[in-house]
């Protein structure tokens, strides 16, 4: 580890006067004015000791390399410099892309119960009745459902009343009908009655995301207090508490009536992040803020990007979708930690979708040329000609085959508009419609082997229609934050204002009713 000097200010001699009387005085008003101004840089230094020091002794006992803390601070700096507003152009194809993504949900969500389904042909045709997606709805895939018909509404893509009727439909299905343990609901249902499919499991994440777009529907139509007492009643009946099974503070991924809690915790950094601050901040059944820091932080450098990553990463590549999901609501702008290393998540997701761009152009272009380059990238779980996997870069995961998942650009269009934009519409001018259909890109497709997904899911639909709206008016960030319980839950784990960020955000926003 490299060592710094600190300097000390030199104390050796102070003026001295001569035995002349007249200069006695002057020389004595100067000996004092320079002991003065000693003893304030010397109290400066002291402070500034004090500060530093400790940190330098931290360092040196974790073996946590210091320029992390500096590298942090230029791509906070690189990342200013580079987000520029979308030009014209730019918000044509945005307005396009967001309209087919919006139809996916306006189509494919059940009329009585508000369900989206989990997946639908990119043209728009349906699953026949004997396959096992047909009319498989995901609860995941309703929240940005709902979220959807709040950015449709506010853009009068749909009339407003329409919009309303539609979510309070949802709501009241989750409210009073859909089967739920303590206030959580299973992965998969039936999109027509809300029954199990696929022996899926009660879903914490899936729950958490439901829930994101309840409680933006609660602050987008919070003068109706129908939404309101529904949107209230579902979020307060989940038992947090009892997710936890036991453990101090890491939340299960969920629960099966067959064999009751999954093994598998939230105890890496994951997608997770809205969840945590939803248990959190909840009204009736709250978890501890202290479970922020109950979670591992698995940290991944490529080039001069460094992040937090999933901890299976260094095996298995790193998905985009888990720096993507929590961001769609949760703003995390302006905010960071204050312990060291005073992660910013906002920072963290830039520095991985930057990375992931540039190992594609640096690594992925020689082995897969046509289908990767410095404006043609995107890995993040997907279908693929083999199936869905739940890929990611960097570092290499051994999956990857040349396939190209939109979302993973699209998703990130709330954090680098320049590098997800170019990526969008090379996509969109090289592939044309073997690609861009009915509700907007394909799931996947993969230009070296010429495969393309026949089908949409409704989750990528979803954060590329969010991230999007993020970019383009900021929306989903200030319906969402102005739910009481998210910002609370920030403060209380100790994610500190540090810029204008989210506070900047609702200073556009008319007072709303929490």
């Amino acid at each position: 580890m490299k060592t710094s000097s600190i300097p000390y200010p030199n104390r050796a001699g102070l003026p001295t006067t001569g035995c002349n009387a007249p200069l006695k005085e002057e020389a004595a008003r100067k000996q004092h004015h320079d002991q003065q101004s000693c003893a304030a840089s010397f109290r400066l230094l002291r402070i500034c000791c004090n500060l530093i020091l400790p940190v330098l002794i931290f360092f040196h006992s974790t073996n946590v390399p210091v320029a992390v803390a500096i590298q942090t601070s230029r791509q906070r700096s690189a990342t200013e410099r580079s987000s520029p507003r979308p030009s014209a152009q730019d918000e044509a194809f945005l307005e396009d892309l967001s309209r087919r993504s919006f139809q996916y949900f306006l189509e494919h969500s059940n009329p009585q119960t508000g369900l989206t389904l989990d997946r639908a042909r990119a043209d728009g045709s349906p699953y026949p009745a004997d396959t096992s997606n047909h009319n498989v709805a995901s609860i995941a895939s309703t929240g940005f459902g709902l979220t959807a018909l709040c950015i449709a509404a506010e853009r009068g893509w749909v009339m407003r009343d329409e919009a309303r009727r539609r979510v309070v439909t949802t709501l009241d299905f989750f409210a009073n009908r859909a089967t739920n343990e303590r206030g959580w609901f299973y992965h998969f249902v039936d999109a027509e009655t809300g029954e199990r499919r696929w022996r899926s499991e009660i879903s914490s994440i899936d729950t958490a995301l439901l829930l994101g777009g309840v409680l933006t529907a609660r602050q987008c139509f919070a003068r109706d207090p129908e939404v309101v007492r529904l949107a209230d009643f579902i979020y307060r009946r989940v038992d947090f508490v009892w997710m936890l099974n036991g453990h101090p503070s890491i939340l299960a991924h969920g629960w099966k009536p067959e064999t009751g809690f999954l093994k598998a915790r939230w105890g890496t950094y994951d997608e997770h992040l809205i969840l945590q601050l939803l248990a959190i901040g909840s009204p009736t059944h709250p978890i501890s803020p202290r479970s922020w820091r109950g979670w591992a932080q698995t940290r991944i450098t490529y080039k001069e990007f460094t992040f937090i990553a999933p901890s299976s990463s260094p095996q298995s590549g790193n998905p985009l979708f888990v720096h993507q999901f929590s961001h769609a609501w949760v703003d995390f702008r302006g905010r960071r930690e204050d312990w060291y290393p005073f992660t910013n998540y906002f920072e963290n997701s830039v520095a991985a979708t930057r990375a992931q761009q540039a190992f594609s152009a640096n690594e992925l272009a020689r082995e897969f040329p046509a289908s990767y380059g410095e404006n043609l990238w995107g890995i993040t779980a997907s279908d693929s000609a083999k199936g869905y996997i739940a890929w990611g870069a960097p570092p290499r995961d051994p999956q990857i085959d040349g396939t190209l998942v939109p979302c993973a650009p699209a998703g990130s269009l709330m954090f680098t508009p320049d590098i997800s934009l170019a990526t969008l519409r090379t996509m969109h001018e090289r592939f044309g419609e073997r690609i861009y259909k009915r509700y907007g890109f394909v799931d996947a497709f993969n230009p070296t082997t010429n495969w393309v997904n026949a089908d949409v899911i409704g989750i990528d639909l979803g954060v590329t229609l969010l991230s999007a709206e993020n970019l383009r008016t900021g929306n989903v960030w200030r319906w969402f934050m102005r739910n009481p319980e998210i910002p609370r839950a920030m403060d209380a784990v100790g994610l500190r204002q540090t810029s204008k960020g989210a506070k900047g955000n609702r200073q556009k926003l008319r007072p709303i009713a929490a």
